[in-house]
């Protein structure tokens, strides 16, 4: 049984095989992290999604529940064109506070890989500087 060469008993091929199938590895590895982070954000945009969703439907209702609420709720106290408005105006609210819901979770979304991009800068700096 011979030893394996060390150091500098390796050959030029051996040492260009063994970087080129260590870098492999790496990009491997970095392509995995990124599919990891996109599937992350895509979770994120799906919730951000389902606010503006239910912004749709409150706007919605506000068409539907609008018009019969002040027709038979309170045309009784007022006259009916005002009735309608103001229940207009309390459906239009909630529409409205879970539109800024959903903008406000939209805005957390980043479609940027930032691990994935931060390790590759650290890998291009250890390629510079392997030494340090």
């Amino acid at each position: 049984m011979t030893p394996e060469p060390r150091g500098q008993d390796r050959s030029m091929g051996e040492l260009l095989s063994e970087v080129t199938s260590d870098i492999q590895t790496l990009f491997r590895q970095e392509i995995e992290l990124a599919k990891a982070e996109i599937r992350q954000e895509a979770t994120k945009a799906g919730k951000a999604g389902g606010m503006y969703g239910g912004a749709g439907f409150a706007g919605y209702m506000v068409a539907l529940f609008a018009s019969l609420a002040a027709v038979f709720g309170l045309a009784n106290v007022m006259d009916a064109a005002w009735a309608a408005l103001i229940v207009t105006a309390l459906w239009a609210g909630i529409g409205a506070v879970l539109f800024v819901m959903g903008r406000s979770r939209m805005r957390e979304v980043s479609p940027k890989p930032e691990q994935t991009v931060e390790t590759l800068k650290e890998d291009a700096r250890w390629a510079r500087h392997p030494t340090k």
